[in-house]
């Protein structure tokens, strides 16, 4: 009997399978260098040039960290609020979803203008970008919240302020969560995205500077930064998630609840 590798084990080989293409095929020179760096010279340059990749690597992760601050504070707020009064969620909810669907990369020209070419603006720029997916997972977990909760809560005489920070907000968190891994990876696209346009410092600074001279080792170091940063951003989350909502318990699948029905049944009948 064929038995199934395990999901692990597939994305083990795929990760193996992509390194050992990148380091072959341009040493092979089926792709040529200035296309695709090997992965041994890429690493090279890292660690020869590690002062300058570690000090634009503090800037884009400064940046960022800012960037969720925004999203984060303003999305969950705001989420909350959309997903918690009717009304409310009627009038702003097909607004917010209207303007998630615009590219906001067009925004940056006008944040620009008026906060200069800073990071303010980088700053602004993908704590917006970042807004959107968090407010909107925020609103749709907070709306599958069991109104029992606020019930009890509400004979308990919570008000409700206590009903949105004890209840409504940690009873959403699953998907809150969802809204966090994608905004996260949205708000290091947004810094990298304007570092590269307008900025003097930064991941993305760095490989607008060297593609514009053609060195393919350092632009591809410098995209393998980003790939890194995303990663351990998404890992972290994932310990968090895993920590703040160990509580969730697990669902009984259909079949497990018909069982025990039946159970009851039978031992009720004797």
């Amino acid at each position: 009997m064929i038995t199934r590798p395990s999901p692990r084990s597939v994305r083990w080989a795929m990760l193996i399978i992509l390194l050992t293409g990148w380091q072959v095929l341009p040493a092979t020179r089926i792709i040529p260098e200035l296309f695709l760096p090997s992965l041994s010279k890429t690493i090279s340059v890292l660690i020869l040039d590690w002062r300058i990749y570690g000090s634009a690597l503090l800037v884009t992760l400064g940046e960022v960290v800012l960037a969720m601050v925004i999203a984060c504070g303003g999305g969950i707020a705001a989420g909350a609020i959309v997903g918690g009064f009717s009304l409310i969620r009627t009038i702003f909810l097909p607004i917010f979803s209207s303007l998630y669907a615009v590219p906001i990369v067009i925004l940056y020209p006008v944040l620009t203008a008026w906060l200069g070419v800073g990071p303010p603006s980088k700053i602004v720029f993908a704590g917006v970008y970042a807004f959107f997916p968090v407010m909107l997972s925020t609103a749709a977990g907070i709306r599958t919240i069991d109104p029992q909760f606020l019930l009890v809560a509400r004979s308990m005489g919570a008000n409700l302020l206590q009903q949105v920070l004890l209840v409504i907000v940690p009873a959403a968190l699953p998907t809150i969560f969802n809204g966090l891994r994608l905004g996260g990876a949205l708000a290091i696209i947004g810094v990298v995205v304007a570092e590269m346009l307008t900025a003097a410092a930064g991941i993305g600074y760095l490989v607008t500077l060297n593609r514009t001279i053609l060195d393919s080792p350092r632009v591809f170091a410098a995209l393998l930064m980003i790939l890194l940063l995303s990663i351990a951003y998404d890992i972290c989350t994932r310990l968090l998630e895993a920590r703040l909502i160990s509580w969730v318990p697990q669902r009984q699948s259909p079949l497990a609840g018909r069982g025990s029905l039946s159970a009851n049944t039978t031992t009720s009948a004797a």
